[in-house]
């Protein structure tokens, strides 16, 4: 019986770049172990078996409580972090854009978030979760992937 290998794994994850005029929708984690009273964006892992913008629009709604249809995303920025200080953490971030939503966003996980609103893209907050303001500052200077090898900080 030949040997087998275990294959490499990549952890995926989807960002929602939603967009209102020049805002941008944020939320600021809370009790999920990673970058609490931070800002980040909506957000989220595939859960298998799930296209990329089928997942983000799932995680949209989850998280703020808004219909998103996947066709109207747009992949912004593309970029892979080899880990997160921790083995076996990395990953490859798919950032996707829209201004087209249905729906009011509010605050549908308040166990994860503690505040849900939106953020002028010139004037992020200071507490940012750094690797998510890196991103946003590549999109807005047109920049479509960005590679890290420790978590920015």
């Amino acid at each position: 019986m030949a040997k087998t290998q275990d294959r490499f794994k990549l952890i995926p994850a989807v960002y929602l770049v939603l967009r209102r005029g020049d805002e941008v929708l944020l939320l600021r984690r809370a009790n999920t172990g990673y970058q609490d009273g931070k800002y980040s964006t909506v957000a989220g892992h595939l859960e298998g078996d799930e296209l990329a913008t089928v997942g983000l629009a799932r995680e949209a709604k989850e998280e703020a409580g808004i219909t998103i249809d996947p066709k109207d995303l747009r992949l912004a920025h593309t970029a892979h972090r080899l880990c997160r200080n921790q083995t076996g953490q990395e990953r490859l971030d798919l950032f996707f854009e829209t201004g087209k939503w249905q729906g009011e966003a509010t605050n549908a996980e308040p166990h994860k978030c503690d505040d849900l609103s939106w953020h002028r893209l010139d004037t992020l907050p200071d507490d940012m979760v750094p690797f998510v303001r890196l991103v946003l500052a590549d999109i807005a200077r047109g920049a479509n992937y960005s590679e890290y090898t420790e978590e920015p900080s």
